[in-house]
Formats: structure tokens, sequence, C-alpha cells
């Protein structure tokens, strides 16, 4: 918006501002005829995209009063001034306005064109000042969500570790045994799964935004994905005796990464717990909607293919609820439903929106849906299928497996922690292993060449020599067939383990490891000892990059 001032009401000035607003309404642009300085002043704070004065409205009374009312204007604002000026005028004007600094001078008789131009050149200035607020607006507002992040993490870091702490000291007292001691290990195990969790979604959540997570796509049976999830979710609702219910069978199989799908499904089922009171119940539906004999949203039946269309899962709760206002912000990041519920159940407002980029990595879709507070949720997620016949034949086909050895394997364990290392050692050593520790790099490569393990547990941020550089001079020494090397660290991006895994490694795990997780592939190359073979399965291979 154009102001256009003029000296008085009655001046003749006021008649030409109202006609150079009619000539600036016929090229599109808006133009406020402004009768006397008091309603520029008022016009001026309402905000405009420039003024256009006459230099006889330039009093010295005028000039100072625009002085005051420019020097008051954010640190991003700096009002563009077109003033028209006589000839034998323009040299007193231009030192009359050196203050007010963004003036343009237009000696009369001024050319339409000239107006035009110089008039849309300010406006261009004025629109990049505005962009410019915008900005600060929004780096001000990323930085106080920021604060409120930070804050909120060290509040949720902090409860998990209390937990812990509290845990370890019961545990340390004399007598402590049976169901008490059961009890604490149980909070032990659940706060340390919670505390992975939290930093699974903040790396996940980071390379979602950076485009960096790549899926793993194949065949999978969402049946069994949804299977594996609610065994780990029965724990956690038992404890706060709710029901899981689940409806529909399998296989329904679907184009997708199973690791990145069951990250969908646990954390919809994390997110139906938290916000389920104690009692309450949660259902899981799996279905086909599509081209079906039935017809469209005909639901997927066992012993029924289910050729076209999508598979749908459904997570429906009797929880707190949403209200229409939060279901539009629902998937963003850091977003919490205000409930005393809700903040005694902690987290970080990431799961969500991490599970709605997952989906739309897979090409599929994510919808919310609640009639508001207290009437529970429902979360519909809709996946493209896959290839249900090659699923089948993949599964069918015949499997050449040996007698497993029950016999302990050969490991070394290189770690620089202490406690790392030695609870690793006590726990392999549980299941059967033998084991040796070294505490760096170049001691891990002493050991290494002089026992010849079967299988060596590496991590990678090691004194000396890192796990990287260690595992390159094993295998340059040894070869691939020489011991199954796996590396366990905390760095979980995808360039760390393309970079471990062209470095040598067969295996790739990131901290916390889940035991259950490396008993099986321990079990796994077990029985490839017992079978005749040096490793069990083929090495992960890893792509040039």
């Amino acid at each position: 918006m154009l102001l256009v001032a003029a000296e008085n009401a009655a001046s003749a000035a006021t008649r030409d501002a109202a006609l150079t607003c009619r000539i600036l309404e016929e090229v599109g642009l808006t133009g406020v005829p402004c009768a006397d300085e008091q309603a520029l002043y008022r016009q001026l704070g309402q905000g405009a995209g420039a003024a256009l004065v006459a230099d006889e409205a330039l009093t010295p009374h005028t000039v100072n009063r625009l002085l005051d009312v420019l020097g008051g204007q954010p640190p991003w604002s700096d009002l563009p001034l077109v003033v028209f000026t006589r000839r034998d005028t323009s040299d007193e004007v231009l030192a009359t306005l050196e203050p007010l600094g963004n003036a343009t001078l237009l000696e009369r008789p001024v050319r339409v064109a000239t107006l035009l131009t110089a008039l849309r050149a300010a406006l261009r200035a004025r629109r990049r000042q505005y962009q410019v607020r915008d900005l600060f607006h929004r780096l001000a507002e990323a930085d106080r969500r920021k604060d409120e992040f930070l804050a909120m993490l060290g509040h949720e870091l902090r409860n998990p570790l209390a937990a812990i702490s509290n845990s370890l000291s019961v545990l340390e007292q004399p007598g402590v045994e049976g169901e008490r001691a059961r009890r604490q290990r149980q909070v032990i195990d659940r706060q340390t799964r919670h505390l992975a969790r939290m930093v699974d979604d903040l790396l996940d959540i980071s390379r979602v935004t950076l485009g960096k997570i790549a899926l793993q796509r194949q065949n999978t049976d969402l049946f069994e994905v949804i299977e594996r999830c609610l065994e780990e979710a029965a724990g956690p609702a038992r404890a706060r005796n709710q029901e899981l219910r689940l409806s529909g069978t399998g296989p329904l199989v679907v184009d997708g990464d199973p690791v990145r799908l069951e990250q969908v499904i646990s954390n919809l089922l994390h997110n139906a717990l938290k916000y389920t009171p104690v009692g309450g119940r949660i259902e899981v539906e799996l279905a086909c909607e599509g081209d079906l004999p039935g017809g469209p949203d005909s639901g997927f039946t066992e012993g029924r293919r289910c050729d076209n269309g999508s598979a749908v899962v459904r997570v429906r709760d009797t929880g707190i609820g949403i209200s229409a206002d939060m279901l539009a912000h629902i998937f963003e990041p850091f977003t919490q439903l205000e409930s005393s519920l809700a903040r005694s159940q902690g987290g970080l407002g990431l799961g969500l929106p991490l599970v709605r980029s997952l989906v739309e990595l897979h090409g599929g879709r994510i919808d919310a849906r609640s009639d508001g507070p207290e009437s529970g949720s429902e979360f519909t997620v809709r996946l493209p299928l896959g290839d249900q016949a090659a699923w089948t034949a993949a599964r069918t086909r015949p499997a050449a497996r040996g007698e497993a050895s029950q016999e302990g394997l050969n490991i070394l364990v290189v770690e620089d922690n202490l406690d790392g290392r030695e609870s690793l050692r006590d726990l392999l050593e549980i299941w059967g292993h033998h084991v040796e520790v070294a505490a760096s790099g170049s001691e891990g490569l002493a050991r290494a060449l002089a026992t010849r393990p079967q299988v060596a547990l590496l991590d990678i941020g090691l004194p000396e020599l890192d796990g990287n550089e260690l595992a390159r001079r094993i295998r340059a020494a040894l070869g691939r067939d020489g011991m199954r090397l796996i590396a366990m660290t905390g760095y979980g991006q995808p360039e760390d383990r393309l970079r471990s895994l062209n470095a040598g490694f067969d295996d790739y795990l990131v901290k916390p490891v889940d035991p259950g997780q490396l008993a099986r592939l321990l079990d796994g190359l077990r029985e490839g000892v017992g079978a005749g073979g040096g490793g069990g399965r083929e090495p992960s291979r890893a792509l040039v990059p």
C-alpha cells in the first residue's frame, strides 16, 4: 500500500493526491490519500509499502515528526519515501531529508513512467524488508522452540536416569533378592529402552529432515511386523492393565523396509499406550482396501489374496483423545498433548512426525482422527502392496542347515569403556562363550592376530587405532574368512555404517545393543560353526560410495 500525502485537506496537493491514487489504481497499485500529516502518521502506524510526499508538505514540524516516527521503526524496517520537488528547491529538500535516510527525489514535472518505475522499485525494496521481518520472526520462534525443547530434553533424560539410579541403589542393599530384585531389573531394562528410543527418534528425525534415510525395501509381511510390535508392547500394557487387541490375519505383503515399518507400528503403539489411562484398550486392525471382489474398501480376510489397493493399519485407543485444534498440528515436531497424563508419561514429541515421514517415504499416507477430548483416537496408515507371490515363493524355498553346535564361540571384545567392556564380557560368558578383552585398538590388533578368535566385537571410537582402522588391519593380515567382525558403536548415521562395512566389518550394531539381537546373531554364527561353516550367514556387503 502506498501513502500519498498532501499538505492539508484544503490544498491543491490534496487534489493531486487523489489524482495520483487513481493513476496508481489503473496500473494495479493501491494508493491511500492522506489529507494531512495526522492522517499520514496514522497510516504509517498501520503499515505501508512506501510514502509519496510533495515537498510543500515537508515543513520543519512535519520533518521532525517524521524523524520521530521513522526512528521508532524496528531494525528490519526502512520505509521508502518518494518526494516530488521543484528544480529550484531540490538541493534544499535533499538537505532536509538527509536525516530521514531512504528517500528518492523526483523533480516536477514528473513523467508517469518515471513515477511508476520509482514506486515499483521502492515497493520491491519494501517487500524484501518484510521478508526479512518474517525471517526474524521465524528465527525467533525457532529459537524459542529450541529452548523449550532443550528444557524438555533435560527433563526427559533425567527421569529415566533417576529411575535407573534408584533401582541400582536398591539392588546394592543387603538382602535384596527375589521379586524385589526382579522388579528393579525390570525398571532398569524399561528405562534403558526408553532412553534408547529417545536417542533413536532424535537421530532419525534429523536424518529424515536431511534426506539421509534410504529404505531397504523388500516384500514384507505386515502381519508379522505387527505381531512383533505387539509382543514388545505386551509388557508395558500388562503393567498398566491395558488390553491389546489384533483383528485381521496375514500374510499381507507390502513393499517396504521391515525395520522402518516396525518403527512406524511401534511408535503408534507406544503413543496409544502413553495416552490411554490404566484399564484402557488399544486395538490394531489390519486390512486391505482397494480393488477386491467384494468391491472398494472390502476388508482383507484369511484365505483371500490382496492383489490391488493398499494395506491398511488402524491403531485405535480409548485414551484422552485429541482436540480439533491439536489435530492440525499432531504430526509437527515437538508437539505434545496438554494433559496431566501426557506430562506424566513424558516424551519429546518426535514419534508421530517420524512416523509420518517414514510412511511418506514408503509412498503411503497416515491420517489421525478423534472425536475430541476423552473420546480416544485413531491413526490410519496406508501402504503400497508388495508381490505376495514372490514373498510366498521365497518363504517356501528350502534352506540347508546343519546341526547346531552348542559349544561357545571364541570372542574378542575390544572396548575402551571399562564398564561396557566388563559387563559385555559377563553377558557373553553367561551365554557360554569364551571371551578375551582389550581396551585399545593396538591391544585389540595384537590379541586378534595372536589368538585368532571366531568373532571380534569392536567399538569404533577406540584410542590409538579406531575400530575401522583395526578392522582394515585384521582383514589385511587374515583375509575375510579369518573371523567375523561385528561393530558395536554409538555412531548410528548411515554414512558411519557404510564406512565401517567398507573397512571390513560383517555386521554393524548401534549401542545400546539389544541383548536379544546380539544373542540371535551369535547363535546364528554358532549354528554355522556346527554345520561346518566358518561364519554362519553371508557377511553384509557395503557399496563403494
